[in-house]
């Protein structure tokens, strides 16, 4: 089974590149798609009424939805399985910037608007810098300089990066990332982790606690005027 997860920022066009990946493969391989979304998501039900594939979702309520991804994640392999699947595509919520839904083994791909603003890719951390490639959509929107910036703040985040641009409605220039897809290596369930690591740790803000200010919280915290890496930890 081959496995594309698919992150970014919402209305990045997430949901339109996964349509025309699952109508480039829908005669070619069965398919099965989860997405992960925090209140109301509509996107499997669509994809299953258009083009007749397995579809799940999962809402993650008050938990981080690239954590609930990762919880719900050896479930989702074994469904796939049970119904041999041959691709498995995950939509992420694309809300976390501190987390990277990516796993070290498939491909990961992040959907970045061209209209997001030229600084866009040096605000998503692992979200671009871990992933495999960056599709750039509504290209049509914004003049091509602008996309040249665009382009090249992305290659300073992450150099090693497979970059396209497209306007995922009409699935343009797409050619080889369904090339990439294809030749990609099956995974193998018993060697699948994240790719990047995961926050440091819980604080009581995390489990409800509602008091302002860093000296009423106990955990991983952070003062206004510490170093942009500085953490304290407080209590047990």
């Amino acid at each position: 089974m081959k496995l594309v997860v698919i992150a970014g920022p919402p209305s990045a066009g997430k949901t339109a590149l996964t349509k025309q990946i699952v109508k480039n493969f829908k005669d070619k391989m069965k398919i099965a798609y989860l997405k992960i979304d925090v209140v109301k998501a509509y996107e499997d039900q669509e994809l299953a009424k258009d083009y007749n594939i397995l579809t799940k979702k999962i809402y993650s309520g008050d938990l981080c939805p690239d954590h609930a991804g990762v919880m719900v994640l050896g479930d989702v392999l074994e469904w796939a399985e049970k119904n041999k699947v041959d691709l498995l595509i995950i939509e992420s919520a694309g809300l976390c910037l501190r987390c990277s839904p990516y796993v070290n083994q498939g491909l990961g791909i992040v959907v970045l608007s061209s209209i997001s603003g030229i600084h866009a890719p040096e605000k998503m951390g692992a979200m671009v810098s871990l992933s495999d490639i960056a599709i750039v959509t509504k290209i049509d929107l914004v003049s091509q300089a602008e996309r040249e910036v665009l382009i090249q703040k992305i290659k300073d985040v992450h150099p090693q990066i497979i970059l396209m641009e497209t306007n995922a409605l009409q699935g343009t220039s797409l050619t080889y990332l369904y090339s990439l897809i294809e030749n990609s290596q099956d995974i193998d369930r018993n060697n699948l982790f994240l790719k990047g690591n995961p926050p440091l740790g819980t604080c009581t803000i995390c489990i409800g606690k509602k008091d302002i200010g860093w000296k009423n919280h106990f955990g991983v915290i952070k003062k206004l005027d510490g170093q942009i890496t500085e953490y304290l930890y407080r209590g047990e």
